[in-house]
């Protein structure tokens, strides 16, 4: 299956940074699967979440915080009270399906930062990456990911450093 260049790829390339690209069956819609598609370790394959800062009353997210990309783990999930406290806010929530789709005008499964850069999301990667050369993130596209070193992706994003998720098992 032949794809053309992602937005994210074009980044990259714009930006002479390397990265390879994995391809695996586009009905697979998460990080887990890739993984295993792809014959990688979970915790080198990064999902991307939109989160949103939300009302603790009315569970609405807030119009007056941008939402966030927070990249984490496949063998981890969110964590929202960690996000919540590292952030210095109430409370933070994923956004729905729809609303992720909306705001990023990206389709979840395909959901990437290098893709959305000039949208105004703030990113984040959780801090487990800071031990990994490289890892494997969203090319933007559903099953288009990209291998490329965490170093270099966090100087493209402007992402940073985030407690954010726990190990999946508890």
């Amino acid at each position: 299956m032949s794809h053309g260049k992602t937005l994210a790829m074009h980044v990259l390339d714009g930006r002479k940074i390397p990265y390879q690209v994995i391809e695996f069956p586009d009905a697979i819609h998460d990080a887990l699967g890739v993984a295993e598609h792809a014959n990688l370790p979970a915790e080198l394959v990064y999902k991307t979440l939109v989160v949103q800062v939300v009302d603790p009353a009315t569970q609405a997210p807030l119009r007056s915080h941008r939402p966030l990309l927070i990249l984490v783990g496949a063998n981890r999930t969110l964590d929202p009270k960690k996000v919540a406290a590292a952030l210095g806010v109430k409370r933070v929530a994923m956004a729905r399906q729809v609303d992720a789709e909306r705001l990023t005008g990206l389709k979840v499964g395909g959901i990437s930062a290098l893709a959305v850069l000039n949208r105004g999301f703030e990113v984040c990667v959780d801090e487990p990456a800071m031990l990994l050369d490289e890892f494997v993130v969203s090319a933007g596209q559903r099953g288009l990911n990209l291998r490329l070193a965490v170093e270099t992706f966090m100087q493209a994003t402007g992402a940073r450093w985030l407690d954010a998720g726990r190990d999946s098992s508890g």
